[in-house]
């Protein structure tokens, strides 16, 4: 299996939210797909190792349907079992090291660098293909997130010749901001899983994204 190219690191990234309900996820996620997004992380906090096994094997198999990158948050190990196509890994993850380790070199691995440029360089060092920076704005998932700013992806898009995908109260309204400071990647969750309709509102993200 060749390893997905950094390059494709780009457009709508959705992270999928708290849900307990198999089925209601991949609805939800399935929207998204259709909507365009090119991305899909599995993220659920409130599930138990053999619900989140369930879950992502059960999105792996949605993903391939469209052609769409995978990957686990947090977790290498669950990452490997369903075949994601990488792990998102955050403070107290683990580091970029070990994981490729366990993964092996075609498996993608990105990084939470908060807002702090050094994470973000040691990251590189070690081997990460695409880095993480938020939250940009006011985050209902992360109330107490660090804030970045868009100074400091200005800087990041510059210095560091990865990926970069902005997360943190990222919306239609604001996303143009980040991407005009050097994001590769809108990271979504509230505003495209908490819309009315989340087929269109990933459409008019995946527009802006692509431009």
């Amino acid at each position: 299996m060749k390893k997905i190219p950094r390059s494709s690191i780009s457009g709508l990234y959705v992270v999928t939210p708290d849900e307990r309900d198999t089925a209601e996820l991949l609805r939800r996620v399935r929207l998204a797909l259709q909507g365009g997004a090119q991305f899909v992380q599995y993220r659920n906090k409130l599930a138990d190792a053999e619900l989140r096994l369930d879950q992502a094997g059960e999105l792996r198999g949605l993903t391939r349907e469209f052609a769409a990158t995978f990957v686990v948050n947090d977790d290498a190990r669950l990452a490997a079992r369903v075949d994601a196509d990488g792990v998102h890994l955050g403070r107290g993850d683990g580091s970029v090291v070990a994981t490729r380790a366990l993964l092996g070199a075609n498996k993608l691995i990105g990084v939470s660098c908060y807002n702090q440029l050094d994470l973000a360089r040691q990251a590189k060092r070690e081997g990460a293909d695409y880095l993480a920076f938020g939250a940009f704005f006011a985050s209902a998932v992360k109330p107490n997130a660090p804030v970045a700013s868009l100074e400091l992806l200005r800087e990041a898009r510059l210095q560091l010749s990865l990926p970069i995908v902005a997360i943190g109260g990222i919306t239609l309204d604001n996303s143009a901001s980040v991407l005009a400071a050097g994001a590769s990647a809108l990271a979504v969750i509230s505003a495209v899983f908490s819309a009315d309709d989340i087929e269109q509102t990933a459409r008019q993200f995946s527009a802006l994204a692509d431009k």
